[in-house]
């Protein structure tokens, strides 16, 4: 009887919701209920190409109108097989065995309010079949949206200055965006500090050896090795180029569900949080909060002087929370650092 109509039209049609027709499917129709749940799951599992897991069926089968536990889901899958793309383990390859200047982390100290305030970068190895190319990424931290990126066969900082222009001119960013990467020598060279100068961005790096003050570019790095370069290959530059655009532009900006959001795609979090093209500023700390940091070492009362005991902070800050490192004076090096083709594939 359905026909050519889809569930969500005959629910429109008899104007009901799709989650009632559902809930009312497993109650009188047990069976029918369990075949129509595990053959949306195939069709999510596949229109994904084996990039979703459970937890993302799950929250997927929701937006469709389908209230089914993620356990039950994980039964499912399991019952059919399904096996979506697993990681592979990570490695640390940034270079940044360099005397360029480094600078503050603000990163860190930032709550964002909106779309571009925040952008972090990163760079990451992909290897063909017989060479190894690069990926330069830049992420609006907000939403999670890749903003600009770029592939290229070299590691100078040519590559992911192409990257910022993209971004740059996608989005039209107002002067003091925060422009967050690793203490990369690409990130360190004067010529890309100069371009981000040219923008009116201010440069933040990240701690050494602490990759969790870029963590969103990680992780859309593994992301995006797991679900699209591990998954295929690739004749040449040109035709993974051509892959990685449908993956970022069509794919993971405006469809694939995001945790941190919410479960949404970047595109829709940023329409649902109604950000403006000029947003208003981010806040900002350089106090650590009680726990981390205590001006105060002693009790304060009428009469007496404050405790002159050390306060309790981080090695590498100073009482005021500024990176020591980032205070490092700068010394003259080369702009464009030495290509390195080394056996590892996992993000600069």
């Amino acid at each position: 009887m359905q026909g050519n109509l889809s569930i969500e039209r005959m629910c429109q049609l008899a104007g009901v919701s799709r989650a009632g027709f559902y809930r009312s499917l497993q109650e009188n129709q047990p069976i029918e209920e369990d075949m129509e749940v595990r053959s949306t799951i195939q069709l999510i599992f596949a229109e994904h190409k084996r990039r979703y897991g459970y937890r993302r069926i799950s929250k997927e089968l929701r937006r469709r109108g389908m209230l089914v536990n993620h356990k039950r889901v994980q039964r499912l899958m399991q019952e059919d097989s399904l096996l979506a793309i697993q990681p592979k383990a990570f490695v640390i390859t940034t270079d940044s065995n360099h005397d360029l200047e480094v600078y503050l982390n603000l990163a860190s100290r930032m709550k964002l309010t909106g779309i571009n305030q925040l952008w972090v970068a990163d760079i990451t190895y992909i290897r063909l079949h017989r060479e190894w190319v690069f990926l330069a990424v830049i992420l609006d931290a907000f939403s999670r949206k890749v903003v600009g990126w770029e592939l290229d066969r070299t590691l100078a900082a040519r590559l992911p200055i192409a990257a910022l222009d993209k971004a740059t001119a996608e989005r039209k960013p107002p002067p003091g965006v925060v422009h967050h990467s690793d203490r990369g020598v690409q990130y360190a060279s004067d010529v890309y500090v100069a371009v981000l100068q040219k923008y009116g961005m201010i440069p933040s790096m990240s701690r050494p050896a602490n990759p969790y003050d870029n963590a969103s570019c990680e992780s859309f790095m593994k992301t995006l090795k797991r679900e699209e370069i591990y998954a295929n290959q690739y004749r040449d530059l040109d035709h993974l180029r051509a892959n990685i655009a449908e993956f970022i532009d069509r794919y993971y900006n405006r469809v694939r569900l995001h945790s941190a959001l919410g479960y949404k795609p970047p595109e829709e979090f940023e329409q649902a949080a109604n950000a403006p093209t000029i947003s208003q500023g981010a806040t900002m700390s350089f106090f650590r909060h009680e726990e981390i940091y205590r001006s105060d070492v002693g009790s304060k009362t009428e009469g007496e002087p404050v405790g002159t005991g050390s306060p309790d902070h981080r090695l590498d800050e100073s009482p005021a929370g500024y990176s020591l490192a980032g205070c490092s004076p700068a010394e003259p090096a080369s702009a464009l650092p030495a290509e390195d083709h080394s056996d590892e594939e996992e993000g600069v």
